[in-house]
């Protein structure tokens, strides 16, 4: 390139304006722009509104997809639920199978001996509950005295009048939306009617999953080609594999909160151990909300029966089994299920409430861990390490003619040769 050379300095001239070399001191330390400049920017500009359309179009894609799924969430809700039924009643189905049983004698006598388990389970937590709420709304009037004598006391020293006023003001704002609250009573009356409706579709197809679940995988795989395939077959195991040890995980840890919960509260006498337990149990399958709420539950029952003392020690009770819990027995079975980071998980829970209530609470976990499966799945699959193939060497494959297709392992390159280079770079110092 040619050098460049200041222009001279021409002296005032009267007919004419004064240009900017004629300012003494018009110069810069800015380097002058080289001629790659403008043609670096403008590619830079292109493929910044390249990736801005493309941003857009996935982000479009995803709302579609969500607004989509809204309008069959009454249709797929009866169908996540009963899939995550079936993991747990697939084991024994199994075992009936292998056993000789005809798959529908198998899927019916387990679903049925299911049901009856947990129709027995609240016929025998009714009966407890319906005798000892009269005891603890006596014990509520007497609680909220003691709690008025406290607040009468030092260090609130509040004044009988006082409380008078708040409580009449309570009740007031109550009186005033009463139309609300019954507004919100029938909303929640429709939530369980069809909460009730879903559970019963959910068990329908909970049957069938049982009876016929082993040839969805195959006929899914069927119907794409020989190199997809494979990939179908894996990502539907993996999935599978991830829902049912989320559910055994979350049984394991809903059991051990709720049998230590429940020794600690007979010990102390609390009424309501047995359908405290059971609530601490299901609760254990919404992660770390679930328990939190279920404790609280605990601990409130325990104040209104037996007073503060008895609350405290239940507190600290609830936070010592869940502290071992989350650092003795978690770390032992997180290795095994799809280790999904805490915030991570609070947030799947949060936004699964915010978007279907306890019922998206419950989902919210599950579903964060199918996105990570698909996730790292396609990062695998991007980098070369063949996630269909198995550590033995073994890979899926749909094999059959126009009759028929079925699904046989066929041997290929180890995944320990064929999976790319050792990730060495992931063990920085």
């Amino acid at each position: 390139m040619a050098a460049m050379r200041l222009l001279p300095r021409r002296p005032p001239s009267a007919d004419r304006a004064p240009a900017v070399t004629d300012v003494p001191g018009a110069a810069t330390t800015a380097p002058a722009p080289s001629d790659e400049r403008g043609p670096k920017l403008q590619k830079g500009i292109r493929t910044l509104a390249v990736f801005s359309a493309e941003l857009l179009l996935i982000v479009l894609a995803i709302y579609v997809l969500g607004e989509v799924l809204g309008a069959l969430w009454v249709v797929l809700l009866p169908v996540v639920l009963g899939l995550l039924i079936t993991t747990v009643l697939w084991p024994p189905t199994r075992f009936l199978r292998r056993h000789g049983w005809p798959p529908a004698l198998a899927a019916a006598v387990v679903l049925l001996l299911a049901i009856g388990a947990f129709g027995g389970l609240i016929a025998v937590i009714a009966p407890q509950v319906v005798d000892q709420v009269e005891t603890l709304a006596d014990q509520v009037g007497a609680g909220l005295q003691d709690v008025q004598e406290w607040l009468q006391g030092p260090p609130f020293n509040l004044g009988e009048d006082q409380i008078g006023d708040t409580v009449d003001n309570a009740i007031n704002e109550l009186q005033s939306r009463a139309g609300d609250i019954a507004g919100y009573a029938a909303t929640g009356a429709t939530a369980i009617g069809n909460g009730l409706i879903n559970l019963l579709l959910a068990l329908v197809l909970v049957f069938f999953f049982l009876k016929d679940g082993t040839r969805w995988v195959p006929w899914l795989a069927a119907q794409t080609g020989r190199r997809a395939a494979p990939h179908v077959a894996a990502l539907s195991a993996k999935a599978w594999s991830t829902l049912s040890e989320f559910i055994r995980q979350q049984a394991l840890v809903g059991f051990f909160d709720a049998f230590f919960i429940a020794i600690g509260l007979w010990v102390l006498d609390v009424p309501l151990v047995l359908p405290l337990a059971v609530i601490t149990f299901f609760a254990a399958f919404v992660p770390i909300i679930g328990a939190v709420v279920a404790g609280a539950f605990a601990v409130l029952i325990a104040l209104v029966d037996e007073g503060f003392n008895v609350a405290l020690i239940v507190l600290l009770i609830v936070l010592l089994v869940q502290q071992i819990e989350g650092n003795v027995l978690q770390p032992i079975i997180q290795g095994r299920g799809f280790n999904l980071h805490p915030g991570v998980v609070i947030l799947a829970v949060t936004a699964g409430a915010s978007l279907a209530g306890i019922t998206g609470a419950f989902l919210g976990v599950p579903v964060a861990a199918l996105i990570a499966v698909v996730y790292r799945y396609t990062r695998d699959q991007l980098d070369g390490k063949s996630p269909e193939v198995t550590d033995d060497g073994m890979r899926t494959q749909v094999v059959g003619d126009g009759s028929g297709a079925t699904l046989a392992a066929e041997a290929v390159q180890p995944p320990d040769q064929d999976r790319g280079p050792a990730p060495e770079d992931d063990t920085t110092a």
